[in-house]
């Protein structure tokens, strides 16, 4: 059943200033005065009691403080943003905003967290809304009503999980039109909400604020850690599954270890942190191949690229480099044994008090050595290193911040990320890759074709750091190992 089966063409007022849009093609003519006086009544109480407040409750309320503090007097407004259309009447899953649920652990559509400037700090009020209308028929007429998409929470109940204060999202657009004072808005969202503020911002003043909370996740605290090492055991167990099942997406293609580790992704957790990497053969030295249709073949290297997406939009980020057959040849294990030595490197690199650059440094440094090494690029490695010659074969950065995002703090400024110092409780990926393009005529022909990363994710701890994907292994005789194991 579709809701285009099911919806009336003709439109039914929720309110007279918005109907409640209708399909065009649908099966029934209208409804009668009896059908829907008859929807109104019946139906059991629903209303949830006595709910606990969300996990990170503690921790929420911890940041809209750190925020409140930075922005004292102003209005922030950060939407969490509207479904997404994918084709004609279907919609994306939905995704909040990373910044609206950093601050309120909420993941709904439409939802807005508003601070208002009171006394020396901030009112908080999360704008939502509210359950579906029963009287106007919107709970079974509307494409968005709960007998279609499933029920929505109350402001009651949502006030109770979230520990804010919740009113009507509807109303919001009209009263910031209101508003007076400073206000800036978290951008790129929700259409509406930047529409009501448009006299009200500037993008310079917007984009200081998108700045600042992209800053405040450099360093996780300890429930975002633990969802951190969930997502992380989650990813392990799904390449785990990926090793067992080899044989099927040899008869099949990549596509079979994309739904392999996709069902990891689903039942364990909210989603795939981002398109997964299931790169066979010559596809490994194409850093982002997403397509995933090639072929798997025995005596190729399978790179897979992967991370499981907690329900609190946690994600791990975890390359392996695996022989499809379980044993390395000999020119693969020379390359993987050289991405393994510059990883240790680089890996040895991460601690507090360190530049942030300093396991990249490292990490390029011995690919550079092994180049020169192998006769592939002239030395010496300090002439290779200042030209940056290593890149036709090493290609990107030797990791990135892991968080709410794959690619988390993206909008931070460059003194506090690349430039700055590492600190606890920061949370990155340490990734060096050798990649030997299949038409690359520089080097010999053993080599084309070949593409190895090796990624973990590394926490910054008050002694130096912790691996949390350490359950994966590494060394390449080791690798061989546990495929074996898995494959019985």
């Amino acid at each position: 059943m579709t809701v285009a089966e099911e919806l009336p063409e003709t439109p039914v007022e929720a309110s007279e200033e918005e109907p409640i849009k209708q399909r065009k093609n649908g099966l029934y003519p209208g409804v009668s005065d009896e059908l829907a006086e008859n929807m109104k009544s019946g139906w059991a109480d629903t209303e949830l009691h006595d709910l606990q407040p969300i996990a990170q409750a503690a921790e929420t309320s911890a940041r809209r403080a750190a925020l409140s503090a930075r922005f004292p007097g102003e209005r922030l407004v950060i939407p969490a943003g509207n479904l997404k259309t994918r084709s004609n009447d279907t919609e994306y899953p939905f995704r909040a905003s990373v910044e609206y649920a950093y601050l309120t652990g909420n993941q709904t559509e439409d939802g807005v967290l508003v601070m208002e400037p009171k006394g020396e700090g901030h009112q908080a009020t999360i704008y939502l809304l509210p359950r579906s209308d029963r009287e106007n028929g919107e709970f079974w007429l509307s494409g968005q009503g709960e007998l279609w998409v499933g029920r929505r929470h109350s402001l009651t109940e949502a006030e109770q999980l979230y520990g804010i204060p919740a009113s009507d999202v509807r109303e919001l657009a009209d009263a910031l039109r209101e508003a007076t004072g400073p206000v800036r808005v978290v951008r790129g969202y929700d259409a509406g909400i930047e529409a009501a503020l448009t006299d009200k911002v500037t993008a310079e003043r917007d984009e200081e604020l998108r700045v600042v909370l992209s800053e405040m996740r450099l360093v996780k605290d300890e429930f975002e850690i633990g969802e951190l090492q969930k997502a992380v055991d989650s990813t392990a167990r799904g390449f785990e599954d990926v090793v067992r099942v080899l044989d099927k997406a040899e008869a099949t293609s990549e596509r079979y270890i994309e739904g392999t580790f996709f069902l990891r992704a689903r039942v364990e957790g909210n989603d795939v942190g981002y398109g997964s990497i299931c790169a066979a053969g010559p596809h490994a030295c194409t850093l982002h191949w997403v397509r995933n249709d090639g072929p798997v073949r025995s005596g190729d290297l399978l790179l897979l690229d992967a991370g499981v997406e907690t329900h609190t939009y946690y994600t791990a980020d975890v390359t392996r480099t695996l022989p499809i057959n379980g044993r390395f040849s000999e020119i693969q294990k020379k390359i993987y044994d050289a991405v393994y030595e510059a990883q240790e490197a680089g890996i040895a690199a991460v601690k507090p008090g360190a530049k942030y650059r300093d396991f990249h440094d490292a990490a390029q440094r011995v690919l550079a050595e092994k180049l020169v090494e192998w006769r592939l690029v002239e030395g010496p490695v300090e002439r290779v290193l200042e030209l940056g010659l290593q890149r036709r074969w090493t290609l990107h950065g030797t990791g990135h911040m892991l968080g709410m995002d794959v690619h988390d703090c993206a909008a931070a400024r460059t003194e506090t990320y690349v430039e700055g110092v590492l600190e606890p409780g920061m949370c990155l990926t340490v990734e060096p890759g050798l990649y030997f393009q299949a038409d690359d005529l520089t080097v010999p022909e053993e080599y084309r074709g070949i593409g190895v990363r090796i990624e973990d994710d590394i926490l910054v701890t008050a002694d130096g750091n912790r691996n949390l994907s350490a359950a994966l292994p590494r060394r390449s005789a080791e690798v061989e190992a546990w495929m074996a194991s898995l494959k019985g």
